[in-house]
Formats: C-alpha cells, structure tokens, sequence
C-alpha cells in the first residue's frame, strides 16, 4: 500500500531543515490506494464525526477501527507493521510503539471556517504511559487547491515567551502528500492560517503516531497546549479557552464551546 522506495528515499532529509526534524514525502501510499482513501472518508455531515468547535479548532476526527472501511482499515494496520516501525525506530535510534487505539489519530477533516491553532501535541499518552515522538499527517483531498490555503505552519519556539515564534515553513496539504515530524522538539504546529473553502470542499487527512519509552526530560503533558494566534493575545475568553483544553481534567469542557 505504501512505496517503500519512495519513502526511504524522501526520509533521507529528515532533520536536514528546522524549526524542527522533519521531512515531506510526496505520493505516500501507492496511486489507486490513496484514491480509496479518500473515497473511504464520510461525508462532512455524517454522524460518525467528533466535533471540535472553539476558538482554537474547528475539525472533526474520527479514531475507530469499527467505522474504518477495508481499505482505510489496511492502510492503518501497514501504518503499525513492522515495515513502518522499523523503519521509523532506526530513523531515530530507539525501539517505537504503536497505539492501536489510535489516541489523537484516525481520520480528520476540516470544512468551512476549518482551524487548527499553533500547538503542541500531547506528551505522555494518557493510558499506555509513554512519550509520543513522531506524527505522519497524509493528506487526502484531490480538490484541495494552493487559495484554499490550509497550510501546515511549523514554528520556530520562543523559549522566553513559551509560545510560537517566527513561521519557518508551511507545508501545502497537497493529495498522498504525507509529512513526518518530531512533536518533542518544541515543535509548535498547526494550521498557519484559517481554511477558505467554499462549502463541498474540504481538508481531508490520516494522521497516526508513534511513541517511544519516556525520555528522562520528557513533559508531563497529557493533552495539546495550543497557543493564541496573533489577534486573540488579549482575548482572554481564548486564554481561558487554552488552559482548560490542556487539562486533562477541564479538556472535555470546552472541545465543543464556540
């Protein structure tokens, strides 16, 4: 399902460019599979979506293998093989997990008014008590186009400020383009800006993980801590919003608040 040649080449420059490692590797899953993908995906308005709506998301995702078709469900179990994880453990030098429950991961999409601020990805999974090291996002939307925008931002980090920095790279979400990065890294991430779709077109991706043993540093942090864009700073309904969503206590209380 996956063009290993293709992507043992393309992960010859990960860690070649900051604000942290990563690398782009175009034409991820072979052609007709990736055209499956996409067609696999429900619609927009299905029920089988989780919603979240606030000011600092607006997306929907689903991570259950129940509501996987036969292909999406193939391509998450080669995404967990051994060809995968050896792969991507001596990429990094250390022995990677799997999370079959796929915490975080599965299907996304987002639609009109689509968002995901500058974050960081939770830390230490809250069940399998391990450090989460490697994101692969594959996007999956044929009529996505460059105006839509969307774009993947990756930030430097402002260690005074803990918070975004300069915008270093965005990574256009273009079709079976996938992107591999590093979430330890003070690696801020999201959306560089909003979507602009018009309605019937949307961003569509797979997004799995991969953990590792707990570095001796490693944060604590059991949920996104995600951060203000430039003109909500002040708005402290949004600050207010960013504490409680990175609580593992208070997260549940404002995924769907708008």
């Amino acid at each position: 399902m996956i063009d290993y040649e293709n992507f043992d080449r393309s992960v010859q420059s990960y860690g070649k460019e900051g604000p942290f490692d990563h690398c782009v590797i175009e034409n991820f899953f072979e052609a007709d599979v990736a055209t499956a993908l996409e067609a696999e995906m429900p619609t927009y308005d299905s029920d089988d979506w989780f919603f979240y709506n606030n000011s600092i998301e607006h997306k929907k995702t689903q991570n259950s293998w129940e509501k996987f078709p036969t292909t999406t469900y193939r391509a998450f179990a080669e995404l967990q093989s051994p060809a995968m994880t050896d792969r991507l453990s001596g990429l990094l030098g250390c022995p990677l997990y799997v999370d079959h429950g796929l915490h975080g991961g599965g299907w996304h999409i987002h639609g009109v008014g689509g968002n995901l601020n500058p974050h960081f990805d939770y830390s230490i999974h809250p069940k399998m008590k391990l450090e989460r090291v490697l994101n692969i996002i594959i996007y999956m939307s044929s009529d996505l186009r460059p105006e839509h925008g969307g774009d993947l931002g990756l930030w430097e980090h402002d260690s005074e400020a803990r918070q975004p920095g300069k915008l270093a790279k965005e990574i256009a979400p273009a079709f079976n383009r996938a992107v591999l990065f590093n979430t330890t890294q003070n690696s801020w991430h999201g959306m560089s800006k909003p979507l602009t779709v018009e309605d019937g077109i949307y961003r569509k991706s797979l997004a799995i993980y991969y953990l590792r043993d707990p570095a001796p540093d490693a944060d604590i942090r059991g949920r996104a801590l995600f951060a203000p864009r430039e003109t909500q700073r002040d708005d402290e309904k949004v600050l207010e919003t960013i504490r409680l969503r990175s609580n593992v206590n208070t997260s549940k209380d404002v995924y769907r608040t708008t």
